[in-house]
């Protein structure tokens, strides 16, 4: 899966916002090129941040932003009728993952749309963001998971993505707790920035649990902040293998 990043009404979250649907779904199919090297087949992805992280408490409290589902709607349909698979991304602040998701279920409930929680920007009650980095206990990720595999069972649904997100082992506390029922493939997305020898580093650890070959692995590509970006031959060649690789 070759995905890029980011938020519908701007490009500052990252370059799906840089353009819309239709013109997107051709940018995938630039990026993606290099990606079927090894022979496997390549499924373009949007992943939309649904819910942002933000600076200020809002109305609610709980520094985050959840974006309109009509919003997010075209980019659904645009989707499914090109082929491409959509993953929701979540930054739920002092809010949790599953309050959040379920504000886009009618969503989750098709085929091609999958679910993603960033930790980083799951707050404490008594955090604000860019002062902490978020965190997230297995406990909390796996009442998404029972609730999202429920949603599968119920649709006789494929089986459907759900990624949570990486780059530091405080942000997902008990991690080998994670649940990994068949109706999901459950991933972990190393998106951590900066130099290649930076990010090996932090593969390294992460993927050096004795809990990793529980999951399936993703790889994050920045086009501003790493330096410099790895190739698509260079993540291809990581281990575990990469089944997920995402542009920002």
């Amino acid at each position: 899966m070759v995905a890029i990043y980011g938020h519908p009404s701007t490009g500052g979250l990252g370059v799906l916002g840089e353009q819309g649907p239709e013109a997107a779904v051709e940018r995938l199919r630039s990026i993606a090129e290099g990606y079927g090297a090894d022979g496997s087949a390549v499924l373009p992805t949007f992943e939309i941040i649904a819910t942002v992280a933000s600076a200020s408490a809002g109305a609610d409290g709980d520094y985050s932003s959840m974006t309109d589902r009509d919003v997010i709607r075209p980019w659904i349909e645009t989707a499914a009728a090109n082929g491409v698979y959509v993953v929701l991304d979540l930054q739920p602040g002092r809010s949790d993952f599953l309050t959040q998701a379920k504000y886009y279920e009618e969503f989750l409930r098709l085929p091609h749309v999958g679910l993603a929680l960033d930790p980083e920007w799951r707050l404490k009650p008594d955090q604000v963001h860019l002062e902490q980095i978020g965190t997230v206990d297995a406990a909390e990720i796996n009442r998404v998971v029972d609730w999202l595999a429920g949603i599968v069972r119920e649709g006789a649904l494929p089986q459907k993505l759900l990624i949570v997100h990486q780059f530091r082992l405080a942000m997902i506390t008990n991690r080998e707790q994670i649940e990994t029922p068949p109706e999901l493939a459950v991933l972990i997305h190393m998106d951590g920035q900066g130099s290649l020898t930076a990010k090996y580093n932090t593969w390294n650890t992460l993927t050096g649990l004795p809990d990793a070959d529980r999951f399936h692995w993703g790889w994050k590509n920045f086009y501003d902040e790493d330096s410099p970006m790895a190739a698509p031959d260079q993540v291809l060649a990581l281990s575990p293998q990469i089944v997920f690789v995402s542009f920002q």
